[in-house]
């Protein structure tokens, strides 16, 4: 009997979830790395909650969500039972108060006024929220984000907002098919990351360096990636059929 559409997609997710783990790990033994170190995020963009609880099913524990409205309509079909939820998303600062306390991270960080708002209603739900700032690592007028330049000082700023806890940082860096070009990128981020953390900040923790996708995911794990993001490589094209 031909498979159903549905049977066949969830075999290619169990079998995309068990190369993308071997190729996880694999990338961060060969650069002498505790494959313990990097998690995997499925990111859900447009993918029905049936696809995703199947995902969950096979042991991921870490979702991202690039919209609130999107995230907050498939919440309640969701198995979130100890799932960590990220909003990794441009956020809006209207939409601010719809997410905090609905998430357990709000990724892409890409304002001190987003992170102003966060800070705000975080504290009138009496509790702080975790955030990762991100890096407009390329310099790229088509996306959010800071500069490397002025991340140093503002993260000071940031670090002074009651409500918020800045746990890392995370970047999407400019489409690249030169993986030494790919790989310049995401040294900086990790020289970035790092030099933040020396500074030992108080209320910022350099945990987390969320860096690296479905197509170039193992170059960031060898340049110090602690979180990749992983959706077509996992879920199938976005048109899935």
């Amino acid at each position: 009997m031909e498979r159903s559409l549905t049977d066949k997609r969830f075999f290619d997710i169990e079998e995309n979830y068990k190369e993308l783990s071997s190729g996880i790990a694999e990338a961060a033994i060969k650069c002498g790395r505790d494959p313990q170190e990097v998690r995997f995020m499925a990111v859900t963009k447009t993918v029905e909650p049936i696809y995703i609880n199947h995902a969950l099913s096979l042991g991921l524990d870490l979702i991202g969500e690039n919209r609130v409205q999107e995230f907050m309509s498939k919440r309640d079909e969701l198995n979130l039972a100890g799932v960590e939820k990220h909003l990794i998303g441009h956020l809006q600062t209207n939409k601010v108060k719809q997410i905090v306390g609905n998430v357990d991270f709000i990724d892409g960080v890409d304002s001190l006024k987003v992170a102003k708002e966060i800070g705000k209603a975080s504290l009138k739900a009496g509790i702080s929220t975790d955030i990762l700032l991100e890096i407009n690592i390329g310099g790229e007028e088509s996306k959010f984000g800071f500069t490397p330049e002025s991340i140093g000082e503002t993260v000071c700023e940031i670090a002074e907002i009651e409500g918020v806890r800045v746990r890392g940082l995370m970047a999407i860096p400019p489409i690249c098919d030169d993986s030494v070009k790919n790989r310049i990128f995401f040294e900086n981020m990790h020289r970035l990351f790092i030099d933040i953390g020396a500074k030992k900040i108080h209320n910022v923790s350099m945990d987390i360096l969320s860096m690296g996708m479905s197509g170039d995911y193992q170059d960031a794990v060898a340049c110090g990636s602690t979180m990749v993001r992983i959706g077509s490589a996992l879920f199938g094209a976005r048109n899935y059929r």
